[in-house]
This record gives structure tokens, C-alpha cells and sequence, in this order.
């Protein structure tokens, strides 16, 4: 089946170090669907709770659609994900018992649905982000004097 990437978060590599992903569906009304469809969408500052049993998405922006009215809903709503049931008590083991957090990476359609790529892991520390970033600069730097030195 044909996937199309839709939206990425983009701090969730920086902030998590994501252990694990989970494809879930995502249930939307209609002109949400049409906003998606526009890529009007933003996972930013969103990140994925558990209610009574089931997963929802909390923070995930979705511009209301230009041409409907009275059918828009909230563009920050908190909205279900679809996981089975024993997807959702690994979630519930994890996120109590090991301190887990669960951030969705990216939203994308498979055929005609909307999924999202939903990974769980630690938050990094912030000694840990600074670490992360020497090294991509010091590899960055290593590659161009390589290519220069061949080149």
C-alpha cells in the first residue's frame, strides 16, 4: 500500500530518544480530512495521552477548512487514536511503570487513511541534547574535510 508523508514532528528525535514506533489510526471528522489533505497540519507541540482505556492525541494542530462553516471543528480537539486493545495496555505499562512518554513523529496517509507513526521513549536531558549536537557538528565537519582532501 502506498504511504505519503503528511506532517513530521520535528523536536521529537531532539527531545525523546524514541525506543519504540506504533502505527495507529486517527479518527477526524470531515473537513479535517480536507485540511489534511492541504497539509494544514501541525504535530510540533503535540504529544499522546491515556484516557480511561483509550489513546488520544493532545496539541495536534489542524487548520480549520477555508470552505466549511458550521462543520469545522476545534483545530487543537483532543482526538482518538485506533490501537487494539492489548497495543494500548503495552502503552498503559510502559507510560506508568518506566516513565515512558508517547510522541507522535509523523502523520501520513496509507491508501486513503490517515495513520500516525506514534514512538515511545525518554525524555533527553538537556547535556544530552548539547552531546547530540557536537557530534553531528564534529561528523559534519570530518565528512567536508574528507571530500576536500579527495576532492
Amino acid at each position: 500500500m502506498e504511504t505519503r508523508l503528511i506532517a513530521k514532528n520535528p523536536t521529537a528525535y531532539h527531545n525523546y530518544v524514541i525506543e519504540d514506533k506504533l502505527e495507529a489510526g486517527i479518527v477526524l471528522s470531515g473537513t479535517e480530512i480536507k485540511s489534511i489533505r492541504q497539509g494544514k497540519v501541525n504535530l510540533k507541540d503535540c504529544y499522546a495521552m491515556i484516557k480511561k482505556g483509550e489513546v488520544y492525541i493532545v496539541g495536534m494542530h489542524i487548520s480549520p477548512y477555508e470552505h466549511g462553516s458550521l462543520f469545522n471543528k476545534d483545530p487543537l480537539r483532543d482526538r482518538k487514536l485506533l490501537l487494539k486493545k492489548r497495543e494500548i495496555r503495552r502503552l498503559i505499562g510502559l507510560t506508568q511503570q518506566k516513565g515512558y512518554s508517547l510522541v507522535p513523529i509523523s502523520l501520513y496517509f496509507k491508501g486513503s487513511l490517515v495513520k500516525v507513526d506514534l514512538g515511545f521513549g525518554k525524555g533527553k536531558k538537556l547535556f544530552d541534547k548539547r552531546q547530540e549536537l557536537a557530534k553531528k557538528d564534529a561528523d559534519r565537519q570530518i565528512a567536508s574535510m574528507l571530500k576536500a582532501r579527495n576532492g
